[in-house]
C-alpha cells in the first residue's frame, strides 16, 4: 500500500529540518509552547531528540524522517526501539490533536517487517483504528462524549513506509485520554504552564478540525466533477 504526502523537508538528525517549506504546513505540537519541553520524539527544543514534525492527512497525521548512525543497532540498521518511539509519537500526537486531551500510552504492539536503514528517508503515518469513535473533548474537564472503547481507551495504528511506499514496520496501540485537570496532578509543571498548554491544545484541535473540513470539501468537489 502506498501512502504519499506532499513534498516537504525530511527530519535529518542531528541537524535542524530544512526551512524550504513554510512552518504552517506542519501541525503545531501543543506542548512545544513551553521552552522547557524536552520530549525526545517531538520537542523542537531538544537538540538531542528526533524533533519529529507532523503533517495533516485526511485519515490522520504523518511525519517524514531520516536517522543517522547515532541511532544504529547493527551497522547500518536503525535500532528497533526507535521505531517504536516514532510510531508511538505519531499515534500519540494524532490522539491529542483529535481529542484535545493529553493521552498516555497503555499498550503497544509492534511488528518489524524489514530492517530500517540509516541515512534513508522514511515516513510514519498514523490513523485511528476503524470503528474507533472519537470522544468530544473538554481539555480542562475530560471527554464529554461516551467512551471510545473498553475503559475509555482510544485505539490507533501506525505504519512506517520507505520511499517506494513499502511497509517497513507496523504498530497498534491503546491510549487513555486524560483531562488537563488530571494531568495537573501527574505532571511537574506550574499552573501557568498548564494554562498555556491547555490553550495550545484547544487551538491545535481547532486547526486539525479545520484541515479535516477543508479536505472533505476538496474531496467532495473532486467527486462532483466525476
Amino acid at each position: 500500500m502506498t501512502n504519499s504526502l506532499p513534498e516537504e523537508p525530511m527530519h535529518i538528525h542531528p541537524t535542524a529540518p530544512s526551512q524550504s517549506s513554510a512552518d504552517e504546513e506542519y501541525l503545531p505540537v501543543p506542548w512545544a509552547v513551553l521552552e522547557s519541553y524536552r520530549c525526545f520524539g517531538c520537542s523542537p527544543h531538544n537538540a538531542n531528540g528526533l524533533r519529529l514534525r507532523f503533517a495533516f492527512r485526511p485519515d490522520g497525521i504523518a511525519t517524514r524522517f531520516r536517522l543517522d548512525r547515532t541511532h544504529e543497532s547493527y551497522p547500518g540498521v536503525v535500532h528497533g526501539g526507535l521505531i517504536g518511539v516514532i510510531c508511538d509519537e505519531t499515534m500519540g500526537n494524532l490522539i491529542v490533536l483529535r481529542t484535545g486531551l493529553t493521552s498516555f500510552t497503555t499498550g503497544m504492539r509492534l511488528r518489524y517487517v524489514t530492517a530500517m536503514r540509516v541515512n534513508t528517508d522514511y515516513q510514519c503515518v498514523a490513523r485511528l483504528q476503524a470503528g474507533t469513535a472519537e470522544p468530544v473533548s473538554n481539555p480542562t474537564g475530560g471527554p464529554t462524549g461516551g467512551p471510545t472503547g473498553a475503559g475509555g481507551l482510544v485505539r490507533a495504528e501506525a505504519e512506517i513506509l520507505d520511499a517506494a511506499g513499502s511497509l517497513v514496520a507496523a504498530a497498534s496501540a491503546t491510549y487513555r485520554p486524560t483531562s488537563m485537570n488530571i494531568a495537573r496532578q501527574r505532571l511537574d509543571l506550574r499552573p501557568d504552564e498548564f494554562d498555556r498548554v491547555a490553550e495550545a491544545i484547544t487551538a491545535a484541535q481547532a486547526a486539525q478540525a479545520a484541515n479535516a473540513v477543508q479536505a472533505a470539501n476538496a474531496a467532495q468537489a473532486v467527486g462532483g466533477q466525476g
